[in-house]
């Protein structure tokens, strides 16, 4: 899950700077967490919790205000009694790894994949993204292949995988939709030859840099683990409070501990 924070982090500096290349700089002093990290930490508390996520997400995104939440997004944060809004932009795919570090089976990944998305996003595109998004994290968890993923999500999903990041690059613009960042994201993990090599292709597409990467990052971190001095640049850029969350999943979940000495 670390991965999706430290995607956010290195893609934020090209959410409105398009990029269309690989070689760019990974952390820079404008690299910071955005949204997408605020709402992933927050389902990941709900999720280790079990409290109601929409209070949960409430919580979290007044704590860290200003950190690019969009436009439908921000006005059901200010209204406590408004419900989902038919939405499928890709912040449901954004914030839900937490769903496969903890759930013990696929069908419970997609089932908290489905509670935690639909208190705002629940079109169906909208659930569809998360859908596919947590089932690509827990297959890379239970180590299949890239071949295998492509092959489940195409089935299940539907998405086409079938084009390379490069063929995607040259027409690819910014999207927010889950339609056009879900399977795109997904082939930059499962294209990828390590964790930065998966970063540096969702941010190259030149899209919606820190939510591709958000998504892919989780992936990769399942496939290759995170290389010790990227996992040390993201995890200093993140706060106590969000540190400790992080720590609390990967305990729970029994997967490799986040701590880092600073």
């Amino acid at each position: 899950m670390l991965g999706a924070c430290i995607g956010d982090i290195i893609g934020s500096v090209y959410e409105f700077n398009a990029w269309k290349s690989r070689g760019f700089p990974l952390f820079s002093e404008k690299s910071e967490f955005t949204d997408d990290t605020v709402c992933t930490i927050a389902v990941a508390e709900c999720l280790l919790d079990g409290s109601d996520p929409a209070a949960g997400l409430r919580k979290w995104c007044h704590r860290y205000p200003g950190r690019g939440y969009g436009g439908s997004f921000a006005v059901w944060l200010r209204d406590a009694g408004m419900g989902p809004y038919n939405s499928y932009g890709n912040g449901a795919a954004m914030r839900v790894s937490p769903a496969a570090w903890l759930a013990g089976d696929l069908d419970e990944a997609l089932a908290l994949a489905r509670h935690v998305t639909s208190v705002t996003h629940n079109h169906p595109e909208g659930i569809k993204g998360a859908e596919a998004t947590v089932t690509a994290i827990w297959l890379a968890r239970q180590n299949e292949t890239p071949e295998a993923i492509r092959r489940w999500i195409h089935e299940a999903f539907d998405y086409d995988l079938t084009r390379s990041v490069d063929e995607i690059r040259p027409h690819y613009r910014f999207n927010e939709t889950c339609q056009d960042t879900v399977p795109q994201a997904i082939v930059c993990a499962l294209e990828a030859a390590s964790f930065e090599d998966a970063i540096r292709n969702a941010v190259s597409l030149g899209g919606d840099a820190d939510t591709l990467a958000a998504i892919a990052g989780p992936i990769a971190e399942l496939r290759f683990g995170i290389p010790e001095e990227i996992r040390r640049k993201g995890w200093l850029r993140l706060p106590k409070d969000m540190r400790d969350v992080l720590e609390r999943l990967y305990e729970k979940s029994g997967a490799e501990r986040a701590r880092l000495t600073p």
